[in-house]
């Protein structure tokens, strides 16, 4: 407490004085990494303000990165001195826009002691409480034994709680027997592959988007299939290219957030896409990979919730909620409601994957299962969900504030999930500007990298924030902005 009692709070913006001044001491080592802070209660108690006002603080800065609270468990710093330059401690005490560094050259020339990873693709991971992630692998521990072969679909409880989670958060609620497991997304999709080619008795057409999903379309490929690319508009793939194209048997989307670029594909498209699918009988996959994460607007339904006859494989997973490597994805197999599995315009279909998972096995753990299930059914994961939805939208406000204002530079991708887009004018390419911030010690993704015909993506690089603090984020566009800025001037 006696660290504490330093702060002096700004009666006209409580907690905006508590955030500001609980960084300083952070930045200045008077708090330093793993040292507690006082509870809401004896804080509010010291400053004499109301114990809300030191909630929304402690709020904001677990958002932020700076301390890591936890039902139940003291709030502890997670941020070192040094973590960031002085101006990224926020000493006005503003809102967020207010909090952020000016542009300083300088600063983009220091190299963190570490690699900021900003690469796509990995989440919060730690983020989950310790004690709901330990309670998951003790109950995996205490499952009966068995002298028995996995069920190559997946044990019954997980794919219930799966089915649980789906009507709860993506608006469809299918039946048990329609789920089954799978290794990652590239599994599934190789999976699919396979069936097709065998239920075709040739190799299956994917139409897939483009700019798109790299590793999902090189997993088609190595399962014998063969991809075209469907170009985008502002609402996801153009239908009207769709049409125009020679025939397909698949249609790979990404509607509730494309990947990469991050449109929400409309209502209106996505029906005309269904209708288009049951006339023509072509199998539509929706990749569901990130649909957990909204930050702006009304949650979006699940493709599939809007399929009534039976023409959608929807594909989910816990890579995104949890961690990429449980390598643990659902599929759920073309069916309407009340439709028998494996009828409607794509019959055999649901078959034949049901048919390519048994011959390949199981290939998900029991005890990851078991864990899995355990946090669905507990709540665990909804409350996980609950946790890093706040941290990302700090995330995401923050990248939207740091970047406004900041001549030739546009993020895009904001609406929900756990990357963005960067993409700006002049001559500068990606690979450039990804290059220079390599050297500034921050890794990201280039957008041309996911383009499969030449010219089908703006110079850009794609920046993931699940996994970093907002001090690494700080460092981060400090590095984005100075190397575009350079590129410029060299070019």
């Amino acid at each position: 407490m006696d660290q504490i009692e330093v702060i002096v709070v700004d009666q006209s913006g409580k907690t905006a004085g508590v955030v500001a001044r609980l960084r300083r001491m952070v930045h200045d080592g008077t708090l330093r990494e793993g040292d507690p802070l006082p509870s809401t209660r004896a804080l509010a108690a010291e400053l004499g303000v109301a114990r809300g006002t030191v909630v929304a603080a402690y709020d904001q800065l677990d958002g932020e990165g700076w301390i890591r609270t936890r039902h139940g468990a003291v709030a502890r710093v997670v941020a070192s001195a040094g973590t960031g330059d002085v101006a990224s401690m926020g000493g006005r005490g503003g809102a967020v826009g207010d909090l952020l560094p000016a542009s300083d050259p300088g600063a983009t020339a220091m190299v963190a002691a570490r690699t900021i990873d900003c690469r796509p693709g990995v989440p919060a991971v730690t983020a989950i409480a310790q004690r709901d992630w330990r309670a998951a692998w003790r109950a995996a521990a205490d499952a009966p034994l068995r002298n028995a072969v996995a069920d190559p679909l997946g044990t019954v409880e997980l794919r219930a709680q799966v089915v649980a989670q789906l009507g709860l958060s993506r608006g469809f609620a299918p039946s048990v027997d329609r789920v089954l497991l799978t290794a990652g997304t590239s599994e599934a999709l190789s999976l699919v592959t396979e069936a097709l080619r065998v239920h075709l008795g040739r190799a299956p057409v994917f139409a897939v988007e483009d700019p798109g999903y790299r590793t999902g379309q090189r997993a088609v490929l190595s399962a014998g299939g063969t991809v075209v690319g469907i170009p985008l508009d502002d609402d996801g793939m153009d239908l009207d290219a769709l049409t125009a194209a020679p025939p397909v048997d698949v249609v790979l989307v990404t509607p509730t957030h494309q990947y990469p670029l991050g449109s929400v594909m409309p209502v209106a498209r996505r029906q005309r896409l269904l209708a288009w699918a049951a006339a023509t009988g072509t199998l539509v996959v929706e990749d569901d990979y990130d649909s957990e994460f909204r930050h702006r607007g009304s949650p979006v339904p699940a493709l599939a919730a809007l399929d009534a006859d039976g023409v959608v494989l929807h594909v989910g997973g816990f890579s995104k909620t949890l961690d990429p490597r449980l390598r643990c994805s659902y599929v759920v197999l073309p069916g309407a409601a009340g439709v028998p599995v494996g009828a409607g315009s794509v019959a055999g279909v649901a078959d034949a994957v049901l048919a390519a998972r048994r011959a390949r096995g199981a290939v998900v753990a029991e005890p990851v299962q078991v864990a899995l299930a355990h946090l669905l059914r507990t709540g665990a994961l909804r409350r996980h969900l609950g946790r890093v939805r706040r941290d990302y939208t700090h995330r995401r406000a923050r990248i939207a504030a740091r970047l406004d204002g900041v001549a030739g530079l546009e993020a895009r991708a904001l609406t929900g999930g756990l990357h963005a887009v960067v993409v700006w004018s002049g001559p500068a390419t990606g690979q450039e500007v990804a290059a220079r911030m390599a050297g500034a010690g921050v890794l990201v993704s280039t957008l041309e990298e996911y383009g499969m015909a030449p010219g089908s993506t703006p110079a850009g690089v794609v920046l993931g924030y699940g996994a970093v603090t907002v001090p690494e984020l700080d460092r981060a566009l400090d590095a984005l902005i100075g190397a575009v800025e350079r590129a410029a001037t060299v070019a």
